[in-house]
């Protein structure tokens, strides 16, 4: 981070390693243009034109129309309407993001964001193609709102440090497991109410960070293709070449971006280093420690290190 929520905010597309701001920019921004469009169209009359359009970028259940619309999947989680929808939504992605972002770096945290977003979507569109319950309405169901990639980073900061706490207004010290219990419990008993489609994404999205972060403990990074894509676009923006592959190896933590994983190095060797550098079977030890015993647990020096070592 560069500075104060605003200026990293203002800022949020001059940095490459700033995910975090970049995604709530782009949600901030897609808001107010809806905005604008559906008052001005709903003064002027077009208020059934301005709906059948936004219909176009929100998910739907059914298949056939999901075949004649697929980058719904993607746009339905950058869509908001009420102002209350999209601050809760950003307020939880800023709290949790910041924990992804110090821990894993700033390109995992739009992995799980991402990838969150898509499995809510699969799980909401699976679930409505298969449940009785949702026969009379799977036409006409359509969703949008970034919970279930919020939702995503939420359970996986609780995965990745369960027992980091959040001081809440009434409520004091709270662990951030409990509050990511909570609200997966709260979208579990709301799976067949109103707002079942929205709540089937979160569990979904839900789901996808806790699996990611165990698999990244694994060794195995499920945002590799994400990683790419994002590296492809901030290339071609900037309007520069990389020449630079991602890959993963399990024996190594990948750099590139601010962002490092959890596999365990079995035999590697650290390259030259300077003694204010951390070695890889450093940081593996100091990444054990926050899966034992989260975040807090660390000293000074230690944090240091993982900080350092993120945007390599």
């Amino acid at each position: 981070m560069y500075g104060n929520f605003w200026d990293n905010l203002r800022n949020a597309f001059k940095h490459s390693d700033n995910s975090l701001f970049k995604l709530i920019a782009i949600n901030i921004l897609v808001f107010f243009v809806v905005l604008i469009f559906r008052v001005f169209m709903t003064i002027g009359g077009l208020g059934d034109f301005y709906s059948t359009a936004l219909s176009y970028l929100m998910m739907p259940a059914s298949l056939p129309r999901l075949a004649t619309q697929p980058w719904s999947i993607f746009t339905y989680m950058f869509l908001h309407e009420g102002i209350f929808h999209i601050l809760f939504n950003m307020l939880f992605l800023y709290w949790f993001g910041q924990l992804i972002h110090q821990f894993l770096g700033s390109r995992k945290l739009a992995n799980l964001y991402i990838l969150g977003g898509l499995a809510g979507a699969i799980f909401y569109v699976l679930i409505y193609n298969i449940s009785p319950y949702f026969n009379s309405s799977l036409d006409s169901s359509l969703m949008l709102g970034a919970s279930a990639g919020v939702f995503g980073v939420v359970v996986g900061a609780a995965t990745l440090s369960p027992n980091t706490t959040f001081h809440l207004i009434l409520l004091g010290p709270v662990k951030i497991k409990y509050i990511a219990i909570f609200y997966v419990i709260l979208s579990f008993a709301n799976s067949a109410g109103a707002n079942a489609g929205g709540e089937l994404a979160h569990l979904g999205g839900a789901l996808l960070g806790y699996l990611y972060i165990i698999q990244l403990r694994k060794g195995n990074d499920w945002g590799v293709p994400v990683q790419k894509v994002g590296i492809f676009f901030e290339d071609l923006f900037s309007g520069r070449k990389s020449n630079v592959k991602v890959t993963y190896r399990k024996s190594k933590t990948s750099g590139g971006g601010g962002f490092s994983s959890f596999s365990k190095s079995t035999k590697s060797k650290p390259t030259q280093v300077s003694s204010d550098d951390a070695t890889q079977e450093e940081i593996d030890q100091i990444l054990d420690k926050i899966a034992d015993r989260g975040y807090e647990a660390l000293n000074k020096e230690e944090k240091r290190k993982l900080f350092e070592f993120s945007k390599k």
